[in-house]
């Protein structure tokens, strides 16, 4: 967002107002922790003294290794535009720190970092993302829990009165360019309660910020209009689900390393070769980009949602979407992505396999611009187009099998992620579901 000094820290508080401060860090799972302290306390929180319990956090530390230190990154500083009846709030995304003054293997944004390392190690510069994360919207009931009742029955880009959403809309627009968002649109999605809000790209790490942000936002916004908004990638069924494409590309300096104006399509060949390591290894780093059961629930034919493992420059039916733009707007659209994906985690694997694919010098197989749902399997099959996982269970299995997504998530979150999502597979396998009693109650 900006470049600030504590000097410049300390008088924006000041200016503000500012009477606590929130310490944000994102755990494996991919939820927003926080915390919070009084103003009183700035100087020891920017000096990286602020310690705290990381045995508490889902897939950080055991009890006896419990000792870590939020270290602010103080170009997140931002202070909230909402206010509480106890005075206004700002904020700082945090790195995580061991006792020892290392960086913890088990933070997804230090992870992050430890992977664009590499690619700065093989001579670009910058990995810059644009995101496209899709939400719904739903009432409350009189408790102030959510419902399955939606706030509208608009289609897409449908404007009100049809979108009755376009107010909440409108408000987390404002909300998010007072925080120094530059949104480039935002429109009605194609189910009913569906949206879609579109923030300029940035370099990944201020990119990954921004989604974890913009998530806060959207909810707390929503809640203002008593409505609720889930990021869940497919609360209902027979509409289409939720998804979060991944608009990447690597830069070396100013040049856009995936553009090249001398081939038929614009693409240069470190583009190709980024794409083909992405085909490579998305069937394995499926369980991160899409990891919770209900992820493979939006993962089927018929909804726009990819679950064919293929690229194309035209139609939307594949995994990986070419745009149109060229010169330094030249991007590699990944699809599969949804919004329940811990994004630090989502892109260190997507980039790490692209990078993959240019150390191997790897081809991407022909493009595919047939629209892949109504093709057969045998024509599938013909054109070489394999399928994503259709549960979590198996993309964990085959996340297990290949090392350079592994090595992208290292030792510690692979560990911790794999266990967990074991644990929630198996609550969900062994619960009994009521479409199960609709159909088996009188049957059997």
């Amino acid at each position: 967002m900006g470049k600030y000094t504590k000097e410049d820290i300390k008088r924006l508080v000041e200016e503000k107002g500012v009477k606590f401060i929130r310490l944000q860090f994102t755990d494996i799972l991919g939820t927003i922790k926080n915390v919070e302290i009084p103003v009183s306390q700035l100087d020891k929180a920017i000096d990286n003294k602020m310690m705290f319990d990381g045995s508490s956090i889902e897939g950080f530390v055991r009890i006896e290794e419990s000792d870590m230190y939020l270290y602010p990154d103080l170009d997140t500083f931002m202070v909230f535009p909402w206010t509480t009846d106890k005075g206004t709030v700002a904020r700082f995304i945090c790195d995580i720190y061991t006792a020892q003054g290392e960086p913890f293997a088990g933070d997804p944004r230090n992870n992050l970092k430890r992977v664009l390392k590499e690619m700065e190690e093989m001579g670009f510069t910058d990995f810059n993302l644009g995101p496209e994360p899709e939400f719904f919207l739903f009432k409350l009931d009189e408790k102030g829990e959510p419902t399955l009742e939606v706030n509208d029955h608009g289609g897409y880009f449908d404007l009100a009165p049809t979108d009755l959403g376009e107010n909440c809309r409108r408000d987390i627009v404002l909300e998010l360019e007072e925080m120094g968002f530059e949104i480039e649109a935002s429109h009605h999605e194609v189910a009913p309660g569906q949206h879609e809000i579109d923030f300029k790209y940035a370099n990944v790490i201020e990119a990954c910020d921004n989604i974890q942000t913009f998530k806060l936002v959207v909810k707390t916004i929503a809640r203002k209009h008593g409505l609720h908004a889930t990021f869940m990638p497919k609360p209902l069924f027979g509409e289409a689900g939720s998804g979060m494409h991944c608009n990447v590309s690597l830069f070396k300096g100013k040049e856009n390393a995936f553009y090249d104006p001398s081939t038929e399509i614009g693409l240069s060949e470190t583009a190709m070769q980024f794409m083909a390591g992405i085909l490579n290894h998305v069937k394995a780093f499926t369980a991160i980009t899409n990891p919770t059961v209900n992820s493979y629930k939006r993962l089927v034919p018929g909804y726009e949602a990819p679950c064919y493992v293929a690229w194309s420059g035209q139609n939307r039916s594949p995994l990986i979407r070419i745009p149109a733009s060229r010169g330094v707007s030249t991007r590699v659209e990944v699809r599969s992505v949804d919004p329940a994906a811990n994004p630090y985690l989502a892109l260190a694997v997507i980039l790490e396999s692209g990078l993959e694919g240019i150390r191997q010098g790897l081809t991407p197989p022909p493009a595919i611009n047939r629209n892949i749902y109504v093709m057969s399997e045998a024509e599938r099959i013909e054109n070489g187009i394999d399928n994503l996982p259709s549960s979590l269970l198996d993309a964990l299995k085959l996340l297990s099998q290949d090392e350079v997504v592994k090595n992208a998530l290292g030792e510690h979150i692979y560990e911790n992620f794999k266990e967990a999502k074991e644990i929630e597979f198996d609550m969900f396998r062994t619960q009994v579901h009521p479409w199960e009693r609709e159909q088996y109650m009188k049957m059997y």
